[in-house]
């Protein structure tokens, strides 16, 4: 898949021909990101890291509640940061790592 320049349009259940992802960073010249290619099919292990901002753990609770009706034959595994104010330290990084083949990082206010 090419390099794409953010934003990027995909669809959403709001407009189902486009959306934009916009990158919050300031970078006076964008960079150029692509896509990761999607899997055929989730299996395995899916963790969820709660970045450890207030309701997050309802957020993905939530998630997790509908993934499992969905997907009744993956397992799923919880993480937390220590803060949200750093970025997650290194054994917590490569634990993940290491147990998941899928990871969904979840915040909320």
């Amino acid at each position: 898949m090419p390099n794409l320049p953010l934003p990027i349009p995909l669809p959403t259940a709001y407009n189902p021909r486009m959306a934009t992802i916009l990158d919050p960073t300031d970078e006076r010249v964008p960079v150029r990101r692509s896509l990761t290619p999607r899997p055929e099919s989730i299996s395995g292990v899916v963790g969820f890291l709660n970045i450890s901002k207030p309701r997050g753990d309802v957020l993905i609770a939530q998630l997790e509640r509908r993934l499992r009706e969905r997907l009744p034959n993956v397992e799923f595994r919880n993480y937390a940061k220590p803060t949200f104010t750093k970025p997650a330290p290194l054994d917590l990084r490569q634990k993940i790592a290491e147990e998941c083949g899928f990871v969904i990082e979840a915040l909320a206010d």
